[in-house]
């Protein structure tokens, strides 16, 4: 799927899929207390549209070295899910609210951790002057939006997790390893484009 700005807009703009994937594998929301927000950032170059990660830093407690998308745990002061995702992404990579032009929510993602995410989707106009908080976050990088929205890259896989066998989604870029959590809000993407 090839989408410009103005097909990206008039997408998002309709209403969610039903066949949405709501978490990780054996999460209920019930589990999920902690509410977050993460930014997905959809950078308009001329050559073509990409999406924005960061690689969080090695030495974090939980999910280090992980691939993911700008954002965080929500706070008393945060008004919305969109505020949480903006404040966060301000704070870890240096990306200023006042360059986000919001689009849509995307369905709350609940993970085995705990956690239930609402994603954000956000257009960003370069040029990008952004500056990664080094305790967070190891670098930043781009993906195509095309190959991420291409089915064949959603890879379905399985493991073992606290004793029994649990389901994600990875989407292999280069050196780069997407999956988890953020490759199942990515495919929450693809479906609510593509509907």
């Amino acid at each position: 799927m090839d989408l410009d700005v103005a097909g990206l807009k008039l997408r998002l703009a309709r209403s969610r899929p039903a066949s949405a994937v709501y978490g990780d594998d054996g999460t209920g929301r019930e589990e999920a207390a902690t509410v977050a927000a993460v930014l997905v950032p959809i950078v308009a170059h001329p050559a073509g549209l990409t999406v924005l990660f960061t690689q969080r830093t090695a030495h974090l407690k939980a999910h280090s070295g992980q691939v993911s998308f700008p954002g965080g745990r929500a706070e008393p002061a945060d008004a919305s899910p969109e505020e949480t995702a903006l404040r966060e992404s301000e704070e870890e990579i240096g990306l200023p609210r006042s360059r986000v032009e919001v689009l849509a929510r995307l369905p709350e993602y609940c993970t085995r951790t705990g956690f239930r995410v609402t994603p954000v989707v956000g257009l960003v106009l370069p040029p990008l002057e952004l500056v990664p908080d080094p305790n967070e976050v190891e670098s930043v990088f781009e993906v195509p939006l095309a190959f991420l929205l291409d089915a064949r890259n959603h890879r379905r896989q399985t493991r073992e997790y606290q004793g029994r066998m649990v389901g994600y989604y990875e989407m292999p870029y280069g050196d780069r390893y997407i999956w988890g959590a953020t490759a199942g809000m990515i495919v929450n993407l693809y479906r609510t484009l593509a509907d």
